[in-house]
């Protein structure tokens, strides 16, 4: 589906910037956050990635491989939303407005 693949190119571009801001950042709150956030970008890469091949080939090997792909891609996401959410609240302590 060409949707999937717009999805997959925006994540894709989303995970190499924030990596390259990982790098250009010198704090480590805010590194920590930027790997938050392409974690999150990695997971959705692999999860858009696994339902446009699913929809493109719809075999038995393509759907196993594809709930490899979801065992693996899920947790990422989930695990970038918590990280994203506790170093938000970490950078408001920190730096009260």
């Amino acid at each position: 589906m060409f949707i999937f693949s717009i999805f997959i190119v925006i994540s894709i571009v989303l995970y190499v910037y924030y990596k390259v801001a990982i790098v250009k950042s010198k704090d480590g709150l805010t590194q920590a956050y930027f790997n938050a956030k392409s974690r999150i970008c990695l997971g959705s890469f692999v999860l858009f990635f696994t339902a446009n091949q699913y929809i493109l080939y719809q075999t038995k090997l393509s759907l196993f491989i594809g709930i490899v792909l979801l065992i693996v891609g899920v947790p990422q996401i989930y695990r970038g939303i918590k990280e994203v959410k506790h170093y938000r609240n970490e950078w408001k302590r920190l730096n009260p407005s």
